[in-house]
């Protein structure tokens, strides 16, 4: 018998229990306690401070008689020197629990206090996969953003605190023990969030469904990512209080976080992340700025899949990395995004230098097309230009 069986390995356990709804963030105290959290450190940022979002998932868990501890000192993009001022906590505190609450910054720093508290050292020793040797904590991830995905993902992506160069560090026990995904809290992120994260989650989807590591489990994910928010990205936007639209971004974006997980990104994260060390451009913004370029420039390989995303299998169309290029276009113009790099600030003579970078961005290696340095430049100066 002659059986047909796909070429790629596959071999998943989800190591993260998903829990989805409105109003299942009351839900915190009590499985945080069911996990044996006892002295929690609650990571959240000071824009989820400002919106009380804080106040209230402390008192669900004081609910359970858990001692709470916060930490907020920590930036959009957090460093090493963040996520280390974060280890120090866990150890004073003897912290047996973690709860992020947040968008990827508050998961990622998370993550990145997690490393620490395990084995000490600088957060570049973790730079790749599964160097942790000490025990990590258990965690319960809470984002109260629709964009990176870190929720589903057992990576953080962390800034060197001298370079500014971001670097993913992963291991098996960085992965959230429960990510409650409850569209509510998503509801009162400002416009601009909403539309950066929401292109970023969009973003995630794209580059995970061509990479070369992909494999039908992962490209199933990211279809289901870029229908739902491709689907509701304009809607949130319209109506931010939509709770069905939100719930839907809150859910691809975890499925795009899963596709990730399985089959990691490509060339539009690796052009995207210089201009955010280099130019302080918001990462969704980056990315909106190169993707378009990227999947025409991609279309030469994977042209097939790019029609596959936009319109299901078995309806090929020659012209497939082009409309998804043009698309995607249409939505970071509905966004409110710069049309180029000259228009976000980026000077002509600096992309040399960024192609560079890019060329050695670690997301690179999974683009269907090599990324040099010289194809990165070429990818730099189609986006240069208005």
């Amino acid at each position: 018998m002659n059986l047909a069986v796909p070429p790629a390995l596959i071999d998943w356990q989800p190591r993260t229990r998903l829990i989805f709804g409105p109003g299942v963030v009351t839900r915190a105290g009590a499985l945080a306690a069911e996990l044996g959290f006892y002295d929690v450190l609650l990571v959240c940022d000071e824009g989820i401070v400002r919106a009380g979002y804080a106040d209230t998932v402390q008192k669900l868990l004081e609910q359970e008689a858990l001692c709470v501890t916060r930490f907020s000192a920590f930036s959009e993009n957090p460093d090493g020197d963040q996520v280390a001022a974060a280890a120090d906590v866990v150890r004073n505190c003897c912290i047996k629990g973690i709860v992020a609450l947040g968008g990827g910054s508050s998961l990622d720093c998370a993550k990145g206090a997690n490393f620490l508290q395990a084995d000490g050292g600088q957060i570049s020793d973790f730079r790749g996969y599964g160097r942790v040797r000490g025990t990590m904590l258990p965690m319960i991830g809470i984002p109260t953003t629709a964009g990176t995905g870190s929720d589903a993902q057992s990576y953080a992506v962390l800034s060197d605190a001298r370079t500014h160069v971001k670097m993913a560090c992963g291991d098996p026990g960085a992965a959230f023990r429960i990510a409650l995904l409850d569209p509510v809290l998503t509801c009162s992120q400002p416009v601009m969030v909403t539309a950066t994260s929401g292109y970023d989650a969009l973003s995630h989807a794209v580059e995970a469904f061509v990479t070369t590591a992909r494999t039908p489990l992962s490209q199933t994910f990211a279809r289901e990512a870029f229908r739902l928010v491709r689907g509701q990205l304009a809607h949130v936007l319209r109506e931010p209080d939509h709770l069905e639209a939100r719930g839907a971004m809150l859910l691809g974006s975890h499925l795009a976080g899963l596709a990730i997980e399985h089959s990691m990104l490509g060339a539009a994260h690796a052009c995207a992340n210089p201009l955010t060390a280099e130019y302080d451009v918001t990462h969704g913004v980056a990315v909106s700025l190169m993707l378009p370029h990227v999947v025409r420039w991609n279309a030469e390989s994977v042209n097939a899949l790019y029609a596959d995303l936009l319109d299901g299998p078995g309806t090929p169309d020659p012209q497939g990395g082009d409309r998804l290029a043009h698309e995607l276009e249409q939505v970071a113009a509905a966004c409110g995004f710069p049309r180029c790099l000259a228009d976000a600030g980026v000077e002509q003579d600096g992309l040399p230098a960024l192609a560079e970078a890019a060329a050695a961005q670690w997301t690179g290696g999974f683009n269907p097309r090599p990324v040099t340095r010289e194809s990165a430049l070429a990818l730099y100066q189609a986006a240069w230009r208005c």
